[in-house]
């Protein structure tokens, strides 16, 4: 997804406001303001949706572009969080073949104290022991189930769960924890993860529930080739 693509999406300021409240009509606290949200694009979907994102999307565009509820982003940001942090660090393994999912991957993992897996996955990464890259993670974060397919395959042969940020496009299968995201543009990937790292060491109470990361959310995006 282009630069350009990731502008896309524009919600009205009703729209804007309509996202800070709950389904009941209160304000709700996320994570981030919902600008912030907004401006990075995690909201932009594809002009496909699989049945079972559709419950995560907030309106269709005119021209068929699908936008996702950034509330249940929030939300699920939290619940993905809550399950990671109850895995000891080095037992937590993301993976990205994605290349805009390269940097924010490995800050993920520096920041959290996990491990990173970027490009290809070495076929039996998961599951011959004789490999010299040979990894025994508890449970696996996956950028994209739609290109992540050798890591998630493995995963689920040896019965490790998997979180994955998952773009309205995507094949949920084998996949227990998923996050709805615009899970291909740079800003988006960037603010993602850097969410999703902080949460994490809030539920380890290694930060205050209000804290931030001493890593800022620039660092976790990829950089453009010059």
């Amino acid at each position: 997804m282009s630069e350009r693509e990731e502008k896309g999406g524009e919600l009205t300021e009703a729209e804007k406001e309509e996202l800070r409240k709950s389904e009941k009509g209160t304000i709700i606290e996320l994570l981030v303001p919902v600008e912030t949200y907004l401006s990075a694009g995690v909201h932009i979907g594809t002009h496909s949706c699989t049945r079972y994102m559709e419950r995560f999307v907030y309106r269709v565009r005119a021209e068929g572009l699908y936008v996702l509820d950034v509330r249940k982003i929030d939300e699920r940001l939290r619940v993905a969080a809550k399950f990671l942090a109850r895995y000891e660090p080095q037992d937590v393994v993301a993976v990205a073949a994605r290349p805009y999912a390269y940097r924010p991957v490995q800050k993920f993992a520096e920041v959290i104290g996990g491990k990173a897996l970027v490009g290809r996955i070495i076929p039996g990464t998961f599951t011959n022991p004789h490999l010299s890259t040979y990894l025994e993670p508890k449970v696996l974060l996956v950028s994209d189930p739609r290109t992540d397919t050798q890591a998630i395959k493995e995963a689920a042969k040896v019965g490790i769960p998997i979180v994955a940020f998952a773009d309205t496009d995507a094949k949920v299968d084998f996949i227990d924890v998923i996050i709805p995201a615009n899970n291909k543009g740079r800003k988006s990937l960037a603010l993602l993860y850097w969410l999703l790292a902080r949460q994490v060491l809030r539920e380890r109470r290694i930060i205050p529930p209000d804290g931030d990361l001493a890593v800022p959310i620039n660092e976790f995006e990829m950089r453009l080739a010059q």
